[in-house]
């Protein structure tokens, strides 16, 4: 267990330094603030609406990670298999599982990261009213766990081609389906031709009624097993692929 950690600690270390290696990182960054900022702000209207509430705030982390996590993941194993250098990393003495759990902690501390920049808006209601904590808090665990479920969409897709491009459209559609799958306009036309039971499980997969659960500052155990399991999931696809590329 302990070399296990060792593994994956070193792992971890080095994908999460090579994101800020390149200024590809930084250009990340700005842009995914600016974006925020600027959808909260300008589209939302934060300052006319008069209120001390950051729910517009969270809104828009769904879609800005569903834009923007699929690029920050789509290079994580597509470029080990272009270059060839996947046969090297797993000659050597780390198992698929913790190379994957360290790429994948990487990539989503990277983004924790990223989302843990936008506190200045928070700041900013604070200085302005009375913002409620709870709903605060919720809304940043559901952004990182939300975040989370993206990255480990996008190590699945990247383990499934050598093309960057190819990886982030697969992604995104995913992800996209993940956060349309119970969107009423979206179940409104699945009723039309699937049986009730169907409708059901793909609205289940949603992950927004968790997020807006946890936005609302109700952090349920429900909420977090569902995006675990979307989690464990999609890495243990990842496994899947790889290995039986492998064996190919």
């Amino acid at each position: 267990m302990k070399r296990c950690m060792e593994n994956t600690w070193e792992l971890f270390r080095r994908e999460f330094r090579a994101y800020f290696e390149s200024p590809v990182a930084y250009v990340f960054l700005v842009f995914y603030l600016m974006l925020i900022g600027f959808l909260t702000f300008f589209v939302s209207r934060f300052y006319e609406a008069n209120q001390a509430d950051l729910k517009y705030f969270f809104f828009w982390f769904p879609w800005v990670n569903l834009l923007l996590v699929p690029a920050a993941t789509m290079r994580l194993w597509t470029e080990e298999r272009r270059t060839g250098t996947i046969e090297l990393l797993l000659t050597f003495p780390v198992t698929l599982t913790e190379a994957l759990a360290g790429k994948f902690l990487a990539a989503w501390a990277f983004m924790t990261f990223a989302t843990l920049l936008t506190f200045p808006i928070v700041v900013t209601t604070m200085w302005l009213g009375n913002p409620d904590l709870g709903a605060v808090v919720g809304g940043y665990v559901g952004a990182v766990l939300l975040a989370g479920a993206y990255v480990a969409v996008g190590i699945l897709t990247s383990t499934m081609t050598r093309n960057q491009v190819i990886s982030y459209v697969l992604a995104f559609v995913i992800c996209l389906f993940l956060a349309l799958a119970g969107w009423p306009p979206v179940m409104d036309i699945v009723n039309k031709w699937a049986p009730s039971w169907l409708v059901n499980g793909v609205a289940a997969l949603s992950v927004m009624p968790h997020f807006e659960s946890l936005q609302r500052g109700v952090i349920d155990l429900r909420d977090l097993v569902y995006y675990a399991s979307v989690m464990t999931l999609a890495i243990f696809g990842a496994y899947l692929v790889i290995e039986n590329r492998k064996s190919t």
